[in-house]
């Protein structure tokens, strides 16, 4: 249908100044998507220094109030906000583990050292949550700082490419950061946190039974099951410690002599979309995260000996993983101790050794 009046067709007209459009916004669009992108960005960058705001001021009050701290704590929390770990070379990935463990370790020994000097309060369950706020503190200050260099970056080269992909992983960015701030109101009240449904487990099975430290922050009991002589171990608590099982597994097998017919890890694992909370999965293998030292301690000591290695999940998101334990995580601990029986069952005999491993952070789960 053709638009006609007065002599003027406004069908070719506006026809001719669709033409007109296309070179405008070849020229404008860009700078109309980056102006979007920082815009968006912007908003997100925003919500992220509030966070890492908020951590910090939380961190200063608990090592204040609770830790007992004499003087300003500022300045000192404010300088271990911007510590690094500098990890070790890998051209030649020849006893690699060996050199990220010990790094690793000068760094955990040090953050207690600097925290156990900050904090009167030398109450192990206040050291260790002051030592996880600190972390929390550092991860949101590292996480603000990398998306700010990035956002900065992208608005001084005018790069849309840099900017889009931010844009892209920025909700997943600050999904991720406000798991971390919620964490801290949960390790101010020492409450067990969903990853603790490993150690949550293993205190079943020591609870009223002899303790003896296999590594450090690390404790094992001995138990029985249907004829079967279990070697249980988790993080010593109710600090907020994951400890060393890789450590303790090695030493229960190497030092003591134990033969193990199988070691059985349980801890939480993350559940996909869709998936819900405190769903339940077996497999085998390492069950275990970090960096890949403790994975490899476990996997070297069983496969030199032969050992197969089973695991029990319970899914839960990250969220979740470090926020107060929520009641479905906490009742998937029944349904994971039937699920442990009939492993024990299957996989051994009677008379045989089982290396039971809890793992998790162990905050507010005592053994």
């Amino acid at each position: 249908m053709v638009l006609q009046t007065g002599g003027i067709d406004y069908t070719s007209l506006l026809y001719a100044l669709s033409f007109l459009f296309v070179p405008v916004y070849i020229i404008l669009g860009p700078r109309l998507q980056v102006y979007m992108a920082l815009n968006d960005i912007g908003r997100g960058l925003s919500r992220l220094k509030l966070m890492k705001d908020k951590a910090r001021k939380e961190t200063i009050d608990y090592v204040t109030t609770t830790g007992k701290t004499v003087g300003d704590p500022s300045p000192r929390i404010d300088q271990f906000l911007d510590y690094v770990t500098i990890m070790p070379v890998d051209i030649d990935p020849n006893g690699i583990v060996g050199k990220i463990d010990h790094v690793v370790t000068v760094r955990d020994e040090r953050v207690r050292t600097e925290v156990g000097d900050l904090v009167s309060d030398k109450n192990p369950v206040t050291v260790s949550v002051s030592e996880n706020l600190l972390e929390v503190a550092g991860a949101l200050n590292n996480i603000h700082k990398v998306v700010r260099h990035y956002y900065l970056l992208g608005k001084k080269t005018n790069s849309y490419f840099m900017l889009l992909q931010l844009q892209m992983i920025m909700p997943q960015i600050v999904q991720e950061a406000d798991a971390l701030l919620n964490a801290v109101d949960t390790f101010k009240l020492a409450q067990p946190v969903g990853d603790g449904i490993g150690p949550v487990i293993a205190s079943r099975y020591m609870y009223g039974r002899d303790k003896q430290v296999v590594a450090k922050d690390t404790v094992m009991s001995i138990s029985e099951y249907k004829g079967r002589k279990l070697y249980v171990m988790k993080a010593e608590g109710p600090m907020a410690y994951v400890g060393q099982p890789g450590v303790g597994i090695k030493h229960i097998i190497d030092d003591m002599g134990v033969k193990p017919s199988a070691i059985i890890m349980i801890d939480a694992a993350l559940k996909l979309e869709g998936e819900k909370t405190g769903e339940i999965a077996e497999g085998v293998g390492a069950a275990i995260g970090g960096i890949g030292v403790e994975k490899y301690q476990i996997e070297e000591v069983a496969s030199g000996h032969k050992i197969p290695i089973y695991a029990i999940l319970v899914k839960q998101s990250i969220l979740e993983a470090i926020s107060a334990m929520r009641k479905e995580i906490a009742e998937a601990s029944d349904k994971v101790m039937t699920i442990l029986g009939r492993v024990i069952e299957e996989k051994t005999k009677e008379g045989d050794n089982v290396v039971i491993a809890g793992i998790g952070n162990t905050l507010g789960v005592a053994q």
